[in-house]
């Protein structure tokens, strides 16, 4: 996936490929391939970059999945839209946190605390 390829994609696909690739991401996690997490990492970046420099900041398109069945999927659309649904995005990463699920939820609590400490802002 270049980003030539991501430039092309319409948002619906490019949400159905941030989807596919959280999914994996989770997979990833659960068996502890961190390398492979890493890669799926990028590619779920530079299709929400690719999202965020459409006209209107199309990682609006995200908020959806703040209600995704799978975990993995609902933290990351949270931390893209977190700029955009402030009040969802902190929903979900509360609730998220507040299930202790792991990883999930330590990278949820560790969100909140920045966001809470003024060291993140969401752009």
């Amino acid at each position: 996936m270049t980003a030539e390829n991501l430039k092309t994609m319409s948002v619906t696909d490019l949400v159905d490929r941030f989807t596919d690739v959280t999914l994996l991401q989770y997979d990833a996690a659960l068996f502890g391939l961190t390398a492979k997490y890493n890669r799926l990492f990028d590619k779920m970046h530079a299709i929400g970059e690719e999202l965020k420099s459409r006209p209107g900041d199309q990682r609006s398109a995200l908020v959806p999945l703040l209600v995704h069945p799978n975990r993995q999927v609902r933290l990351m659309a949270a931390q893209f839209t977190l700029a955009l649904a402030p009040v969802a995005s902190r929903q979900t990463l509360q609730e998220l946190s507040d299930a202790k699920v792991y990883p999930q939820a330590m990278y949820a609590m560790g969100t909140l605390r920045a966001l809470d400490r003024g060291d993140r802002k969401p752009t």
